[in-house]
C-alpha cells in the first residue's frame, strides 16, 4: 500500500506532551488566553470528570507516564477556564530547576498583576518580592521566613479570589521544588471552597534523581503523590488512548487504520509516542505491510528516557529485552531481586506496559536501544543467565545460541530441531525466530540449507504475524540465487501477512503465479490465495472458480492440506451464494486428513464447520468446537487465534453471554493490534458485543472506524458487517432514516456480489422493521417476502425466521392488525427461546409491550417489559436493559398499574419472594436490593436502569405494600413469604 506524503506530526506531538515546558511556564495565563488549543480526542470522560471536580470547587491530581497527554488536558482545562473569565495561573516544574527554592512559585507570581502584590501588607509583600527577585536569603531562610512566604501566597490567592475565580495549573510536578510544594499545599488546604482550585499533573511513581526533593519514596497519605495540592484532591490517572481513537487522530495525516492500530500497540496508547512513531510515515507509507524504520527522533527519545533510570533498572530491562516472553517472575528467577520496582519505574517513564504478568516494551525498539548500551561480552552473559531460567526447551536453545558468536553448523542444527518442535506445538513466533537464527548461524558452504531455513522462518513468521521478520527473510531469499519453489513460498508468506488486505497484494500474487507456472504443487498454493483474495473483494463466483483450480492442482500432487482448505472455501462460497451443495463440499473436506497446525486453523474445514453451525443456530455445537480450537492455538499469536476468539464472541452474543462476548472480542482486538493484523474483523465483533452488553455509543464508534478500515483494505466482507452494526445501532437510538440508509447499502452490495443467504449476515429483518417504522409497510413486506424465498420452501430458517416474523409483526401493526402482530411476536419469542437466544426473545417482548401500550393495555405491556428486563439483567445486556427501562418509564407514564401475582422475583443475591406478591418481577428485585441496604444509585447500576426509574418504582412499591420508608420496606420483606427471615424463606442475616 502506498500513500501520499504525510504532514509533519511534530506540532501535534509537541502539544500532546512537552517535556520541560520552559516556554509554557512563562505563558501569561493570568492575562487571558486568546488562541484555542488543538482539539482533544478520546478524553471526553476524563475531561468531564475534571471539569465536574473544578465546578465543585475541588482540586485534582493528574498522573500518568511521560507523553500520555497530561499537558493536553491542562491546556484544554486552562483555555476553557480562561474563556469563562477565570484567572488562570500556569507553571511547570523543570528538572534542572528543582533544587532552586520557590522556582515554580515565582513563575506563578509573575502572572499576577503587580497591583495585587502592591496591595499586600508587610512583611507579605517583601517576602513575595524576594521570591520574584530570586532573593536566596529570603527564599532559603528557615522558620519564620518560610512561614511568611506561605502566608503571603495564601493571602495573595485569597485576595484574587474575591474578584475572580482562580485556577492554578502546575505541570511536571515530579520536578517541583520542595518550597513550592509546601506553599501550594498550605494555600490549597485553606482556600478550598473559596474560589481557588488547583490542578497538578506529574509522573507518579517517578525515578527522580537522588536528593532532598520530592521523590517516589515520599508518598503522601494513602500513597498519594507528594506534590498533591490538598488532602482531598481527587487523583485521576490519565489512561492510554483506545486504538480506534488513535486511528481517528491519524486519519487527518492520511494513515490507514491498520497502520494506526500498529502504532497504538507499539506506543501502548501513549499519544506523544504514537505521533513520534508516526513520523516514520512522513514521506510515504511502505507497501505490502513492510515495517517502517524507527525515526531518529524516537531513538533519541528512548535514549533520553533510559538515561533517567538507575543503572540497575536498565540492567533489569536489558534482561527483559532479551527474553522472548519477559515476566517479573522470570526476571526474579534470573537474579533481578528488585525487578518489580524496576518495572514500575520503567512504566512511569513510558518505556513499557504490563499486561497481566507479561511485559511489553513501548515501543518494541526499546529492546534494540537497550542492547546498544551493552558490549558483546555483556550481552552473552545475559543470554547465558537467561538460558538457565527460561521454562521452555526452545527458549534455552535460543539463548545458548545467542550467547555464542559466528556460524556453527551444529548450533544451527539444534536450532532447527527446536524450531520444528515449536512449530508442532503451535508456537509459530518461537519457530520463526529459531529458523531465522539457524540461517544466521549456518556456515556459508551450506548455503542451500541457509536458504531453506530462511524460507521456513518466513512461513512461520507469517503464521505468527511478524512483518519485520518475514520481510527480512523474504528479502534475503529473493536477493539470492534461489530456486523457484523457494521464491514462491516466501512470496506466499508475504501474501499471508496481508490478512483482509489481500486487495493490495496484486503485484506479489502476479509474481508468485509466474514463478509457480508449470508446477501444480506451487500453483495449488497460489490459486488458493487468489480464491481468498476474490472472496474478500466481494467476488464469490470468481472465488469459487479459483477454489476449483486450486483443488485440481492439489489433487494432482496429493496435497491433502491444500485440498481440504480449497474445499472449505468452496463450501463457504456456495453457502453465501445460497447454493445447496455446500454440505457436499464441507463433508468432502472433513473426510480428508486435517491440515497441520501451521497458523491456518481459521481456513481449515473444522473451522468452516463451526461457522456453519453458527449460521444454522446450533450454538452449543459451535461453542464446544471453538473452545476446543482455542485450546489448540493457545500458544499462537496470529490470525487463527483472532478468528477463533471472534467466533466465540459472536456465539456468546447469540447465547446471551454478554460479558463473555466482550472479553473474547477484547482479546481478539488486542492480539490483532499487537500482530499488525487488519483491525476491521476484530472491531466488528467488538461492536456486536457492545451492542449486546456494553454501550451503543462504543458499538457505533467501533463500527464507524471498522467501516473505514475495511474500505481502506477493499474488504467487502467486513464492510457489509460494519454497515449492519451501524444500521442496528441507529434503529435502537431512533434514527430510522439513517438506519434504513445503512441497511439499504448492504442490500445493494449483496445484490451486486450475488449473495443470497439470509442466514449469514442477518440484516433483512432489521431493514424491514425500519421500513415499517418509517411508514413503508409495503416495502418492508417485500424485504420479508424475498428473504423467506431465499430461505427456501419448507426450510425452518432457525432464528432468521423468528427475525422475519418480528419484522412482519411491524408490518401487521402498520396495517392495523395488532392481534396478528402479537401472534407473530409470541411465536418468534417461543422460537428464540427454544434456540437459546435470550436477547432475541427479550427483543420480541419489548415489541409486544410497545403494541400493548399503544392499545392502552398497560398491565399486559408491563408484564412483557418486566419479563424482558429480567432476561436482559440475567444476561448482563446493559443496552437492552436500559432500553427496557425506558419502556418501563413509558408504561408508567401511560398509567400502568403493575402486575400482581408475580411468580418469582430474584433480588441482588438471588433471593426470591414466593407468591402471592403484589409486585412485578422487576419491582421485587428492586425491593430486595433496597431491603439489603443498597442505595438508589447502586440499584440502578446493578439493574442497568436510571435512578429516575428506580425512584418511580420505589414509589409504586411503597404504595402497593402500604409502607412509607426503607425501614418499613425491610420489615415487610422480613415477614413476606420467601423473604429472608420470613415464612418459607432463608434465615435472616445476624
Amino acid at each position: 500500500m502506498e500513500g501520499e506524503p504525510i504532514t509533519d506530526f511534530a506540532d501535534f506531538a509537541d502539544f500532546t506532551e512537552r517535556p520541560g515546558h520552559a516556554d509554557d511556564s512563562a505563558r501569561p495565563y493570568g492575562h487571558r488566553r486568546s488562541e484555542p488549543p488543538p482539539p482533544l480526542v478520546g478524553r471526553d470522560a476524563l475531561l468531564a470528570a475534571l471539569e465536574a471536580r473544578l465546578a465543585a470547587n475541588g482540586s485534582a491530581v493528574l498522573t500518568g507516564p511521560s507523553g500520555i497527554g497530561k499537558t493536553a488536558l491542562m491546556e484544554t482545562v486552562g483555555a476553557t477556564a480562561a474563556a469563562r473569565g477565570e484567572l488562570v495561573l500556569r507553571a511547570a516544574g523543570a528538572e534542572t530547576e528543582r533544587w532552586i527554592p520557590y522556582a515554580v512559585l515565582a513563575d506563578l507570581l509573575d502572572q499576577i498583576p503587580p497591583s495585587r502584590l502592591a496591595g499586600l501588607p508587610e512583611p507579605h509583600r517583601s517576602a513575595l518580592h524576594g521570591i520574584l527577585l530570586r532573593d536566596r536569603r529570603a527564599a532559603t531562610a528557615p522558620g519564620e521566613a518560610t512561614a511568611v512566604c506561605q502566608l503571603a501566597w495564601r493571602e495573595l490567592l485569597g485576595r484574587c479570589a474575591t474578584t475572580d475565580t482562580v485556577l492554578v495549573l502546575i505541570d511536571d510536578a515530579q520536578w517541583l521544588d520542595t518550597a513550592t510544594v509546601e506553599a501550594v499545599r498550605y494555600a490549597g488546604r485553606r482556600l478550598t471552597g473559596r474560589g481557588v482550585r488547583v490542578v497538578v499533573a506529574g509522573r507518579w511513581p517517578d525515578a527522580t534523581p537522588g536528593g532532598s526533593g520530592p521523590g517516589p519514596g515520599s508518598a503522601g497519605p494513602g500513597g498519594a503523590p507528594p506534590w498533591s495540592p490538598t488532602p482531598t484532591a481527587v487523583q485521576l490517572a490519565v489512561p492510554p488512548l483506545a486504538p480506534h481513537v488513535l486511528a481517528e487522530l491519524f486519519e487527518q495525516y492520511g494513515l490507514p487504520a491498520r497502520v494506526a492500530t500498529k502504532l497504538h500497540a507499539d506506543s501502548g496508547g501513549n499519544p506523544y509516542l504514537a505521533l513520534a512513531l508516526g513520523g516514520a510515515f512522513t514521506d510515504r507509507i511502505p507497501r505490502h505491510w513492510r515495517p517502517a524504520p524507527l525515526p531518529q527522533r524516537v531513538h533519541a527519545l528512548i535514549s533520553e528516557r533510559l538515561d533517567t533510570l538507575p543503572a540497575e533498572t536498565r540492567e533489569t530491562l536489558l534482561m527483559a529485552a532479551f527474553a522472548t516472553r519477559p515476566t517479573v517472575s522470570l526476571l526474579l528467577r534470573a537474579g533481578r531481586a528488585d525487578a518489580a520496582h524496576d518495572i514500575r519505574l520503567a512504566a512511569a517513564a513510558g518505556l513499557l506496559v504490563t499486561e497481566g504478568g507479561d511485559l511489553r516494551f513501548t515501543p518494541p525498539a526499546v529492546g534494540t536501544v537497550l542492547a546498544e548500551y551493552a558490549d558483546p561480552a555483556h550481552r552473552a552473559e545475559v543470554h547465558t543467565a537467561l538460558a538457565t531460567v527460561v521454562p521452555d526447551a526452545a527458549g534455552r536453545v535460543r539463548h545458548r545460541a545467542l550467547a555464542q558468536a559466528g556460524p556453527d553448523a551444529e548450533v544451527a542444527r539444534s536450532l532447527v530441531t527446536a524450531a520444528e518442535a515449536a512449530s508442532r506445538q503451535g508456537s509459530h513466533r518461537m519457530a520463526a525466530e529459531l529458523y531465522l537464527l539457524a540461517a544466521d548461524r549456518t556456515p556459508c558452504e551450506l548455503d542451500a540449507q541457509r536458504l531453506e531455513w530462511l524460507v521456513a522462518a518466513a512461513e512461520a513468521g507469517a503464521s505468527a504475524s511478524l512483518p519485520e521478520l518475514v520481510h527480512r527473510a523474504a528479502d534475503a531469499v529473493l536477493a539470492a540465487d534461489s530456486p523457484r519453489s523457494q521464491r514462491v513460498r516466501v512470496r506466499i508468506a508475504l501474501i499471508d501477512l496481508s490478512g483482509q488486505g489481500l486487495g493490495e497484494m496484486d503485484e506479489i500474487l502476479a509474481a508468485a503465479l509466474l514463478d509457480a507456472e508449470g508446477d501444480p504443487a506451487l500453483m495449488a498454493l497460489v490459486r488458493l490465495r487468489l480464491a481468498w483474495a476474490a472472496l474478500v473483494d466481494g467476488q464469490p463466483e470468481r472465488s469459487a472458480r479459483e477454489s476449483e483450480r486450486a483443488l485440481a492442482h492439489a489433487r494432482t500432487v496429493g496435497d491433502t492440506a491444500t485440498e481440504a482448505m480449497a474445499l472449505g472455501n468452496r463450501a463457504m462460497t456456495s453457502r453465501i451464494m445460497g447454493h445447496t451443495d455446500y454440505d457436499t463440499h464441507l463433508e468432502q473436506a472433513l473426510r480428508l486428513p486435517q491440515p497441520p497446525l501451521r497458523g491456518w486453523l481459521h481456513m481449515a474445514p473444522r473451522f468452516f464447520a463451526s461457522r456453519f453451525a453458527v449460521f444454522d443456530d446450533r450454538l452449543e455445537d459451535a461453542r464446544k468446537s471453538l473452545l476446543r480450537m482455542l485450546a489448540m492455538v493457545e500458544r499462537g499469536s496470529g490470525e487463527e487465534v483472532v478468528h477463533v476468539l471472534r467466533g466465540l464472541s459472536e456465539v456468546s452474543v447469540r447465547m446471551g453471554r454478554c460479558q463473555e462476548a466482550l472479553d473474547f472480542a477484547d482479546r481478539a482486538v488486542r492480539i490483532a493490534e499487537e500482530a499488525s493484523l487488519s483491525p476491521g474483523p476484530g472491531w466488528y465483533n467488538a461492536a456486536v458485543a457492545e451492542l449486546a452488553g456494553g454501550s451503543l455509543a462504543r458499538a457505533t464508534g467501533y463500527a464507524e472506524h471498522g467501516l473505514r478500515a475495511s474500505e481502506q483494505e477493499r474488504d467487502a466482507i467486513f464492510r457489509c458487517r460494519h454497515l449492519h452494526v451501524l444500521g442496528v445501532a441507529r434503529l435502537r437510538t431512533g434514527d430510522l432514516r439513517g438506519a434504513v440508509a445503512m441497511l439499504r447499502r448492504i442490500q445493494q452490495l449483496d445484490r451486486s456480489q450475488g449473495l443470497r443467504s439470509p442466514q449469514v449476515l442477518r440484516w433483512h429483518g432489521d431493514l424491514a422493521s425500519g421500513l415499517a417504522a418509517l411508514g413503508e409497510p409495503d416495502q418492508a413486506q417485500e424485504v420479508v417476502r424475498a428473504a423467506r424465498a431465499a430461505l427456501g420452501r419448507g426450510a425452518d430458517g432457525g432464528a432468521v425466521t423468528g427475525q422475519l416474523d418480528r419484522a412482519e409483526a411491524a408490518v401487521r401493526v402498520a396495517h392495523g392488525e395488532p392481534e396478528a402482530a402479537l401472534g407473530l411476536l409470541r411465536g418468534a419469542a417461543k422460537r428464540f427461546t427454544s434456540l437459546g437466544q435470550p436477547l432475541e426473545t427479550g427483543h420480541c417482548l419489548l415489541e409486544q409491550a410497545r403494541i400493548e401500550r399503544r392499545r392502552r393495555r398497560h398491565s399486559a405491556a408491563r408484564a412483557a417489559v418486566d419479563e424482558a428486563l429480567a432476561l436482559f439483567t440475567r444476561c448482563g445486556a446493559r443496552p437492552w436493559a436500559e432500553q427496557a427501562g425506558r419502556s418501563l418509564d413509558a408504561v408508567d407514564a401511560g398509567g400502568g398499574t403493575g402486575r400482581g401475582g408475580a411468580e418469582t422475583g430474584a433480588g441482588g443475591n438471588g433471593r426470591v419472594l414466593q407468591t402471592p406478591s403484589p409486585l412485578t418481577d422487576s419491582e421485587e428485585r428492586i425491593a430486595v436490593l433496597v431491603g439489603e441496604g443498597a442505595t438508589n444509585q447502586e440499584v440502578a447500576t446493578r439493574m442497568f436502569l436510571s435512578v429516575k426509574t428506580i425512584e418511580a418504582s420505589l414509589t409504586r412499591i411503597y404504595r402497593k405494600l402500604g409502607v412509607r420508608s426503607r425501614t418499613q420496606l425491610s420489615s415487610w420483606l422480613r415477614g413476606a413469604p420467601g423473604a429472608p427471615g420470613g415464612p418459607g424463606g432463608p434465615p435472616a442475616k445476624s
